[in-house]
């Protein structure tokens, strides 16, 4: 008899919806069918079963920011949240950016709840003047590489790592910002950072960048993707480029197409994010990219900060709020999108951009690996910070009402949350 039955649910993967019971044994869908029975039940009832959500932009602070968030921490909030697999990004403290501090991050990886991947920096320290030692990091299985929190400013450069990532068969990732714009600037430049005084960062900052790359990635036949993007120009020119036939994919934030630049008008750092809110007509932009296809992935920009550090004032405190968690209930809430476009958003489209599309974002089939998020896309519930498992409270979301909510998470064949708790 198998280990694990998920009974009543409706699984809906890129193979379409089915009323089924998943049965699971040593890691690995054994059955997919009627009156499956096993040693373990979890009641899937009204409950959507899907493959598990994969995060291509998660902050989890360690090694050496450990008071905002551990791997640990991050990995149950994770989990919570439905996601089945994290890539944390390389702006820690050192910088992930050679053989030792990836072995660290993969090691402390495996005491996690989720399958962590860890992505390296393009350039040593993340200061945009020589290369990582890319091909030594590749061999350690770094998939993605990006310098974020800064984008690669001088152009040569940027074209030479497209072309060692065009031979390492790796991806880029690039937090598109041209800083000769962007400097001094602490949210997005326009009608509200000129009432409240603040100086702006010009949405031109972004789709500068995001236009250069394009035409590296044409030149070089690199893989690019684009980081949490969040103007109307961005989505635009990326909609063109795969039209054009250019290898790139994107990303969103969920805040980038819940909030604006209006939510900064009590100068609350907690909406101090980079890139910035933008307007109304960006937040139009970037929900339409994702409903027809532009934006390939929903990310949450997870970047936890201690109470400390965002009690600072505007210009000083560090920008970033909390993501994983909230990410489904958010995307249901406030996307007019199809169920299965929701859940591509998070898991398929994601984990092909990762390259781990054979471990995560499968179908639900006999043999597929039992990486597994079940939720109830009817489940109304409001967000208290003091409920999430970071150890950050820095939510935009408080006392949101969303719904949809995730009700058990199977990663590898356990289930490390079950009615909504984590089991470790």
């Amino acid at each position: 008899m198998p280990e694990l039955v998920i009974k009543g649910g409706r699984v809906i993967d890129r193979l379409g919806e089915r009323v089924v019971d998943v049965a699971i044994e040593d890691g690995r869908v054994v059955g997919v069918g009627p009156d499956l029975e096993g040693d373990r039940v979890l009641d899937a009832g009204g409950c959507v079963v899907s493959p598990g959500f994969v995060d291509l932009h998660t902050h989890l602070r360690e090694p050496g920011n450990e008071e905002a968030e551990t791997i640990e921490s991050g990995s149950r909030a994770a989990v919570l949240g439905g996601f089945t697999a994290l890539v944390a990004m390389p702006n820690t403290t050192p910088t992930i950016d050679d053989a030792s501090v990836v072995r660290e991050v993969l090691a402390l990886g495996r005491e996690s709840l989720v399958d962590l991947y860890t992505s390296a920096a393009i350039t040593m320290g993340r200061k945009g003047d020589t290369l990582a030692p890319m091909a030594e990091l590749t061999d350690l299985g770094v998939r993605i590489f990006t310098d974020d929190g800064n984008g690669v400013q001088d152009v040569r450069l940027m074209r030479r790592a497209m072309e060692y990532a065009t031979g390492l068969g790796v991806t880029l990732a690039q937090h598109c910002e041209v800083e000769a714009l962007s400097a001094g600037g602490f949210m997005h430049e326009g009608e509200w950072s000129s009432r409240l005084g603040i100086p702006g960062q010009p949405a031109e900052a972004e789709e500068l960048m995001v236009m250069r790359d394009i035409a590296l990635s044409r030149l070089t036949g690199c893989r690019i993707h684009f980081q949490h993007l969040s103007t109307a120009g961005s989505v635009e020119m990326v909609r063109a480029a795969r039209d054009a036939g250019v290898g790139v994919t994107a990303e969103a934030t969920t805040h980038h197409f819940t909030l604006t630049d209006a939510a900064c008008a009590d100068y609350d750092t907690v909406y101090k994010v980079h890139p910035p809110l933008r307007t109304d007509a960006d937040v139009a932009a970037v929900r339409a990219g994702l409903g027809d296809g532009s934006i390939d992935a929903i990310a949450t920009d997870h970047a936890p900060h201690s109470p400390e550090a965002k009690e600072r004032p505007f210009d000083s405190a560090p920008p970033g709020m909390l993501g994983l968690e909230t990410a489904l209930g958010l995307a249901l809430t406030e996307l007019d999108l199809p169920l299965n476009e929701v859940i591509g958003a998070l898991s398929w489209k994601p984990a092909a951009i990762a390259g781990i599309e054979t471990t995560h974002g499968a179908d639900i089939v006999d043999g597929s690996p039992a990486n597994l998020t079940v939720f109830d896309p009817a489940h109304t519930w409001t967000v208290d910070p003091d409920d999430l498992a970071s150890r950050s409270r820095n939510t935009p979301y408080a006392g949101r009402q969303l719904v949809g909510k995730v009700r058990h998470t199977v990663v590898s064949g356990e289930a490390v949350v079950i009615d909504g708790g984590a089991q470790r």
